[in-house]
């Protein structure tokens, strides 16, 4: 990880003491796992992030910025993960929610899930309208699935950053062990 760039990028307590805003909360930015990177700072950024992606709209990097705040946790991180949901991902990820939901409530069938409308029979308008009518009409298996894929992924990737941080270690250390063999 290229620390020192991410040292001149990443905003200190001066900088945040200069800016007018959030001069007055800069006292809440100081605690080092904000910042440092971390196995532990940086899997619970990750799991943050995780959670904030799943929230629709502008609200996604408040939430994982807030919940960092929260946990102590890697921040920048946090606020980086919620780029995980995007306009082509939201979607396969709400499909997959509803079929946890679906699965968890026993609404699973064709017959429960209504088919989403198409974008070639409706004009740009209509099919917003028609496409939010549909999410609606998810009801349940969406209001059930959606918190649990939220903590399957948030769980997910905290786990997945924990391992794949040791890895790196582990695969770090014989590497230098290797090099000492060799000279010595």
């Amino acid at each position: 990880m290229p620390r020192k760039l991410l040292r001149n990028i990443l905003p200190n307590r001066d900088r945040l003491e200069e800016n007018a805003f959030l001069r007055r909360y800069a006292h809440w930015f100081v605690h080092p796992n904000l910042w440092h990177l971390n196995r532990h700072s940086v899997a619970g950024g990750v799991a943050a992030g995780a959670v904030g992606g799943m929230i629709p709209g502008p609200l996604q990097i408040i939430t994982a910025s807030l919940l960092a705040l929260g946990f102590r946790v890697n921040l920048p991180v946090a606020v980086l993960t919620t780029f995980y949901t995007n306009p082509l991902t939201i979607g396969p990820l709400y499909w997959l929610a509803v079929q946890i939901g679906g699965l968890l409530t026993g609404r699973r069938g064709t017959a429960a899930m209504p088919h989403m409308p198409s974008f070639s029979d409706h004009a740009f308008g209509d099919w917003l309208l028609a496409l939010w009518h549909w999410t609606l009409s998810l009801g349940v298996p969406l209001l059930v699935g959606l918190p649990v894929l939220t903590a399957l992924l948030a769980v997910g990737g905290w786990f997945a950053v924990k391992v794949l941080w040791r890895l790196h270690v582990w695969w770090e250390l014989r590497r230098r062990a290797r090099r000492r063999r060799v000279i010595a």
